[in-house]
């Protein structure tokens, strides 16, 4: 297992701080890091949260997978490596 988390359906108007509020209560959430689209600077509603160990990731799995956050129910997993994609092809 991994300390890394997945979050999902995060509300578009919360902070960092908030969700590293929400998390610290089963541990301590050591990187908040919510996405943001990179034209727009807006936020795309999911991020990444690493917990100081295993046993505090899943305390956070099972304390904060289906609880609502600013009025959405969050997906909270371990977070999976990235794939590696093809290149897009730019050219419009």
């Amino acid at each position: 297992m991994n300390n890394k988390l997945y979050v999902g359906n995060i509300p578009f108007n919360i902070s960092d701080r908030e969700v590293q509020e929400a998390f610290d209560q089963f541990g301590t959430a050591l990187e908040v890091h919510l996405v943001t689209d990179r034209a727009t600077g807006r936020p795309r509603g999911f991020g990444f949260v690493t917990m100081s160990n295993e046993e505090e990731a899943q305390a956070a799995i099972d304390g904060m997978h289906g609880k609502e956050l600013g009025g959405r129910p969050l997906t909270v997993n371990i977070a999976r490596p990235r794939e590696d994609r093809p290149p897009r092809d730019r050219r419009y």
